[in-house]
C-alpha cells in the first residue's frame, strides 16, 4: 500500500471521526437542553444516534489499526483478526441500532408503511456489509495460513542449504 493511499485513507478516517464526534456532541447538547416536543420520541432517537456514532467510531479506530498493520507489513498475522472481528461487531451493532430507529419511527409511518419497509431494507443491507467483511476475514485467514506455510517451507529450505 503506497504512502499516498495510506495518507488519503487516514485523512478520510480523521474527517469521519471528527464528524461523528461533532454529531455526538450535538446530540448530547440536545438531550440536555432541548425538550422533547412532537410526535417522534426525540430523546430515544438521540440516544440511538449517539450509540450509532460509537459503533462507527469503533470501526474507524480498528480500520486505522489495520491500515497501520498493512503499512508495517504485519497484517497477515493473527493480531489482525482481533480488529476485523471488532469491525464486524461494530457493523452488527450499527445494524441493531438502525433496526431500533426503524422500530421507533414505525408508528409514525402508519399512513406510509413503505418508509418502514425501506428502513428495514437498509438495516438488512448494513447486516450484508457485516457478512461481506466476514468473507474478507475468511480471505485473511487463508492468507495468514499461506504465509505461515510459506515461512515454514522457507525455514526448511534454509536448513537444507
Amino acid at each position: 500500500m503506497g504512502k499516498l493511499t495510506v495518507a488519503a485513507l487516514r485523512a478520510v478516517l480523521v474527517v469521519v471521526l471528527a464528524g461523528t464526534v461533532f454529531v455526538q456532541a450535538l446530540m448530547v447538547w440536545a438531550l440536555a437542553t432541548d425538550p422533547e416536543v412532537g410526535s417522534l420520541p426525540l430523546n430515544p432517537l438521540r440516544v440511538l444516534t449517539i450509540l450509532g456514532m460509537v459503533s462507527a467510531q469503533v470501526a474507524l479506530v480498528c480500520v486505522w489499526r489495520l491500515v497501520t498493520m498493512v503499512r508495517r507489513g504485519t497484517v497477515f498475522s493473527h493480531a489482525a483478526f482481533r480488529y476485523v472481528d471488532v469491525v464486524i461487531g461494530a457493523i452488527v451493532a450499527a445494524a441493531l441500532v438502525w433496526f431500533a430507529v426503524t422500530a421507533l419511527n414505525a408508528p409514525g409511518q402508519r399512513d406510509d408503511p413503505g418508509v418502514t419497509v425501506i428502513m428495514g431494507g437498509v438495516g438488512v443491507a448494513i447486516l450484508g456489509v457485516a457478512l461481506f467483511v466476514l468473507v474478507l476475514r475468511m480471505l485473511l485467514a487463508q492468507a495468514v495460513a499461506r504465509d505461515v506455510e510459506a515461512s515454514q517451507m522457507q525455514a526448511e529450505l534454509d536448513e537444507v542449504i
